[in-house]
């Protein structure tokens, strides 16, 4: 073999080798930036989750200290126990969150109460309320219940 193409293949395979090192070192760093990108996100999503935790926790006391209405806590407590944890809606006494959702989920809120006639809010009201008085012991259970429950990390 002539020493000219000796030359010319050796230069070829440094070549090909300086250019997968070149894509090693592109592919480490797009891997290290991926896993600094998942560390930032399972951070996130922990200190979201501590902090719905703790906003339950909040909740269960101020049903304890008659501090919020009934329905109110309950609307509340689901909404956060679909994301922390939604299979303890079937389980007593927790259940009861849910179950109180079902029952007032479709009377209106916030601006759709203020844009509803007067009548009928004050029907729904009074329905609101027969609910809460119905499952008032069962909320307080639950409340005190949520409070101390271990939630899974």
């Amino acid at each position: 073999m002539p020493p000219w193409l000796q030359w010319t293949l050796i230069i070829a395979g440094l070549l090909a080798i300086a250019l997968l090192v070149a894509f090693i070192l592109r592919q480490y760093r797009a891997l290290q930036a991926s896993r600094k990108r998942q560390a930032k996100t399972e951070a996130f999503q922990k200190e979201r989750r501590e902090s719905m935790v703790e906003s339950i926790r909040v909740l269960a006391m101020a049903v304890e200290e008659d501090q919020v209405e009934y329905s109110e806590a309950c609307l509340r407590i689901k909404g956060l126990l679909d994301h922390v944890d939604p299979e303890l809606l079937e389980q007593q006494p927790f259940c009861v969150f849910q179950e109180v959702h079902d029952l007032i989920q479709h009377m209106p809120t916030h601006r759709a109460r203020q844009e509803t006639e007067t009548r009928f809010v004050e029907k729904m009201d009074r329905e609101r309320l027969a609910v809460e008085e119905e499952h008032a012991d069962a909320i307080r259970r639950a409340a005190t219940a949520i409070r101390h429950h271990q939630f899974q990390t």
